[in-house]
Formats: structure tokens, sequence, C-alpha cells
């Protein structure tokens, strides 16, 4: 028997989905992925998401015993207890966020899956979607919320690093107080690296701006304002080698593309800005795409796709706002499209 709405992801935009569509009696089905929950899982404190004020750690400690399955609280014991638990208050982390939606999700009876969905075929109705372990499943409806994955340089010390000093996130990450009055790197040269580049100077002593070129691809508007702000210092024809710090970050190495020289910036933070790789290789021309792999909604205000019955949400096909709280209300959005799109046709 097809089931009503399957959901593939576990992201904000996910889990949001799966608690709308649970709340409506549509029963969901999430494949949340071998590797779930998502970005947010692997960021700190969650500080621009409502409702998640400072509180004292112990407080979320407690929270978190009374809200998860003993199981899922292992996943989070280390925030509370030993020597990476924080101390005093804070918001929530990335994990602990994550953590809540799915169980929250789980309250109302969506079913889970930890498994990845490899291939689908939306030709048909119901469709067809088969997972990783080769499982079959039927849908007569599917929002996909796979998300995209930030682009990092691919070193050694920046995997070691990250969430530690090293992010993809500046709007998320970059008021936090190891970067406030400190000297932050950005490693980038297009629109993207210019926002998060202006964007940190709000923060950060000084912002160092490392290209790996002599001329920037961004928009002219945007070079000019950033090379017109005197916080930020560009380092031209350079790439970073090695992220550098032992329990966060402390500076960068730069290797000079031109000379081969190289030197050390002294820096409390670095940020990738290097653009994102949306989820949807899988989709493999299933779906209408636009030019950058992002699903495309075909519908103003809708979370519709080229395909009539799958809804898509979150970044993977957000590639202009890719924050928490946008992906989570698209969440809810494909959730209600694709419950009234199934009671339009009598399903």
């Amino acid at each position: 028997m097809a089931e009503h709405v399957v959901i593939i992801g576990s992201g904000p935009a996910g889990w949001t989905a799966a608690i709308y569509a649970a709340r409506a009696n549509l029963h969901p089905l999430v494949y949340e992925g071998v590797a779930p929950l998502g970005q947010l899982n692997l960021t700190t404190e969650v500080e621009n998401f409502p409702a998640w004020p400072h509180v004292d750690n112990a407080v979320l400690r407690d929270f978190a015993r009374s809200a998860l399955a003993e199981d899922r609280f292992a996943n989070l014991s280390f925030l509370y207890d030993g020597p990476r638990a924080h101390q005093g208050k804070r918001a929530a982390f990335g994990p602990e966020q994550m953590e809540f939606m799915r169980q929250q999700s789980i309250n109302f009876g969506a079913r889970i899956v930890t498994d990845d969905i490899a291939r689908v075929d939306f030709s048909r109705q119901p469709f067809k979607l088969t997972a990783g372990s080769g499982e079959t499943i039927e849908a007569l409806a599917v929002i996909v919320a796979t998300g995209a994955s930030a682009n990092y340089l691919g070193l050694p010390s920046e995997e070691r690093l990250k969430n530690r000093g090293v992010s993809a996130c500046a709007v998320c990450d970059g008021a936090l107080p190891m970067f406030r009055n400190k000297p932050l790197v950005v490693v980038g040269g297009g629109d993207s690296a210019m926002e998060e580049a202006g964007y940190l100077t709000k923060f950060g002593s000084k912002v160092y701006l490392v290209h790996r070129r002599d001329a920037f691809r961004a928009s002219k508007i945007m070079q000019d304002r950033i090379l017109a702000n005197p916080k930020v210092e560009v380092k031209w024809n350079r790439v970073v080698t090695e992220v550098l710090g032992d329990k966060s970050v402390s500076g960068v190495k730069l290797k000079d593309t031109v000379t081969g020289t190289t030197e050390e910036l002294a820096a409390s933070g670095m940020f990738a800005a290097i653009g994102h790789t949306p989820n949807t290789a899988f989709l493999a021309g299933q779906l209408e795409l636009t030019e950058k792999g992002y699903i495309r909604w075909t519908r103003p205000q809708r979370t519709y796709t080229s395909v009539e019955g799958v809804f898509a949400a979150g970044d993977a096909a957000d590639d202009y706002y890719r924050q928490a709280v946008t992906a989570a209300g698209t969440g809810c959005m494909a959730a209600l499209d694709a419950e009234r799109w199934l009671a339009s046709k009598g399903l």
C-alpha cells in the first residue's frame, strides 16, 4: 500500500514538514538519511532561531533528559558533562535543536527510517522510491528536503576545527562571543564571500578576505562595498594551506599562488564562503532544477515542483536565504501544500 507522504531529509525543513504532516493524520514516513539531522547538527549555538533564549546549561540538560529517549539523550551528553561541556548560559546547540525537532515529529506519529533514498521514479503514480538498502516504497506525495552541503577547502586541519572556529555561515555563527572583537578570515571571491565579509565586520575587529586570484568574480557593487570598508584587508593571490589552532582556531597559514611564499595570520575564526552544493544528485533528472542544481519551485509562494505531487522544502530549493528558520518555514508550507493536494485528488 502506498504511503500518503514520504519526506526525504532530516534538517529543519524535513522535521517541520513531518510535524505538520503528522498532525494532519497523514502518517508521514521520513527517510532521515545515514548521516541524519542536516547541517544544523554540525553547528554550535543557534542564537537566531526564535524561542531559544540563553538559559543555563543545566536547564538544557534537564530539558533534553526529559524530552528525549535515553539513547537519543546519550548523543547529546557531551554537551552537559565532561571536558567539552559548556559552562553558564547559552542558546541551544545545533545537535540539541535537531534532536528536539526529531522527537517532536515522533510525538505526533511520524515514522523514521535511517537510510538514504538512492533513486526516485516520479514518472508514475504512486511514485516509486528506492532506498540505499534496496527497499522500494510507493508514495502518493513526496516532500524533498535534502538540503545543501557547504563547500569547504578540504584541509584536515579545517575538518578538525569545524565548530571550533571554522564555519561556513557568518549569519549563523558570526555573532558568537568567540568571534567578537577578534580578527577573522573569509575565504572566497564571489558575492557570498563579499556578503560574509561585510557581515562579519559588525563583530570582528578585522576581516581578512583571502582570494586565490588577483580579481574578484563578485558583482561590481559588492566588490566596491567591500574594498571601501576600512575593516577589510584583502589577501590577493593567496590560498589557505592550514588552519592553525589546537582546541580552537588561532590563525591560518597562507601560500602566495604567484611567489610560493607563505605567511601566517592570527585569527579566531575562518569562514569558508566558496558556495554550496545542493543534495539533489539522487533525483537524476526527475525534477526540474536551476542552473545551480537547486530544485525549481514552479508556483509563486508555493513549494510545488515540476512534478505534480512532489514538493520541495529547505536548502534543496533555496539558494538565497539558507537559514534554519526559513527552511522550517518552507517545511511547513510543503506539508500544507501536500495535504491540500492530496485532498484535492481525493487521496
